[in-house]
């Protein structure tokens, strides 16, 4: 197949395989870009329906946009050959990071809230994943998830058992049957109870597959694992597991809760919708990045219900309202002169002048609370503000490093409600002259003791 062209994509190198296809690295010469390309095993591809279902559900998910996702460009056959091309995606997928060891508790919070607004996502345009596991979560260079394999999963599934099927244990087999013939697809590590034995499944099947990847982020070890496949697929569909505050006594009791949420049995008892996990996720994480176990802030709370009434990235709302707002003074200022009072100008005038001050010096602070937070991270060397950016200079970082620097840029974000929104510049390994030339500058914000200025 190497060396192939298959329409306007020329094949290049094998990434890898499994049960559904082979995944290749693609040129699309129309575009002149790089893609990642699937082609459906000749199994699959001999029957007609479930090839034809393969790029009916494959041009389904190419509708749904969202950066967590890696996006599917094309889903098309050629000489005989089904195929979907997909986003190329560099960087390493959460099986390679914690086989690395590369991240920590909060990290792999940050990680999982990214990939859950990508479910939230694709499950309100009625596609369910239906194989989310570690090797299918990849995180860039720059620190953000991407799902791979969207939409796939489910054009290929057989036929499932009915919900009243009176022996859980014949489930159970006819289910290792049927994923080890390719039929049902999960990989059996990650799969959900429902899958374990063979019935109609919906998206909170995907949030107990992800639940199972935030456990072994945070334990390094899968929360069901059997001496056999069938061993595994029982301990899904029976067994408890484990509480990942048992494997590590200091993580905190909010994320012990919130993955078991994830795990129940039963989908009725799991979270109703991804944005719920989201919701409890971000509050786990103030938890570990405080160290402080606390109720969400009233703050917090607010800004989540203002949020539906302003468009973080437009702000079409601030215009008008400060017209609004210029009118009702005028009006105010006309009515107190004609009616002798304008001595009743001067509190509103010195209230006015505080609001002001501390308005226009909100985006200083935020990036100061940024480069507070920064400055406990061993790595970092150097925070400057230069509006909108805020550059850091890091030294040696890992993966953690850009996943938790794009949740803190997040952060100061969410709480803007007018101007350009911050945009996150990382320089890695910065020193000697170039160093130099940005310390002069002005806006630095934060300078570590570490920082090399030695060419």
């Amino acid at each position: 197949m190497i060396g192939r062209s298959l329409s306007h994509y020329e094949i290049l190198e094998e990434l890898g395989s499994g049960g559904m296809g082979v995944v290749y690295r693609a040129r699309d010469e129309r575009l002149h870009r790089s893609v990642a390309f699937k082609v459906l095993s000749e199994r699959f591809a001999k029957d007609p329906d479930r090839r034809r279902r393969f790029l009916q559900e494959a041009r389904s998910a190419s509708a749904v946009n969202h950066p967590a996702i890696a996006q599917v460009y094309d889903a098309d056959e050629a000489d005989g050959v089904a195929f979907i091309a997909m986003e190329f995606v560099e960087g390493r997928t959460i099986r390679e990071l914690v086989d690395g060891r590369e991240l920590d508790a909060l990290g792999a919070v940050e990680i999982v809230i990214q990939v859950a607004e990508g479910l939230a996502r694709a499950h309100e345009a009625g596609i369910v994943h239906r194989d989310i596991k570690s090797e299918n979560i990849m995180v860039t260079a720059d620190g953000h998830a991407k799902i791979l394999d969207f939409g796939l999963a489910k054009s290929l599934e057989a036929p499932t058992s009915a919900e009243g099927d009176a022996d859980p244990e014949a489930t159970i087999m006819r289910s290792l049957a049927a994923t080890q013939e390719g039929m049902v697809v999960g990989t059996i590590g990650y799969m959900s109870p429902e899958q374990a034995r063979g019935r109609d499944l919906d998206h909170r099947s995907d949030l107990f597959s992800l639940g199972i990847v935030l456990y072994e982020m945070v334990t390094g070890q899968r929360p069901f694992q059997g001496e056999s496949a069938l061993d595994t697929l029982h301990a899904i569909a029976f067994d408890e597991t484990t509480p990942v505050t048992a494997i590590r006594a200091n993580l905190p009791a909010s994320l012990h809760r919130t993955i078991m949420k994830c795990l129940r049995k039963r989908p009725e008892d799991r979270y109703e919708s991804a944005e719920l996990l989201v919701r409890d996720l971000r509050g786990v994480s103030r938890e570990i990045d405080s160290g402080i176990s606390q109720a969400r802030p009233l703050m917090d709370r607010l800004r989540e219900g203002m949020e539906s009434l302003r468009d973080q990235r437009e702000r079409r709302w601030v215009l008008p309202a400060a017209l609004a707002g210029l009118v009702l003074l005028v009006g105010l200022v006309v009515w107190l002169t004609d009616s002798g009072a304008v001595a009743g100008l001067l509190p509103f005038a010195f209230i006015g002048l505080l609001i002001y001050r501390r308005a226009r010096g909100k985006r200083f602070r935020l990036v100061k609370s940024l480069a507070k937070k920064a400055a406990k991270m061993d790595e970092v060397r150097v925070v400057a503000h230069r509006d909108p950016q805020v550059i850091l200079v890091v030294e040696a970082p890992l993966a953690k490093t850009f996943v938790h620097l794009n949740s803190m840029i997040e952060q100061i974000n969410g709480k803007l409600f007018f101007g350009a929104r911050f945009e996150l510049v990382v320089r890695e390994n910065l020193r000697g002259q170039e160093l130099r030339t940005l310390l002069a500058a002005p806006g630095v914000v934060y300078v570590s003791d570490h920082a090399i200025l030695d060419d």
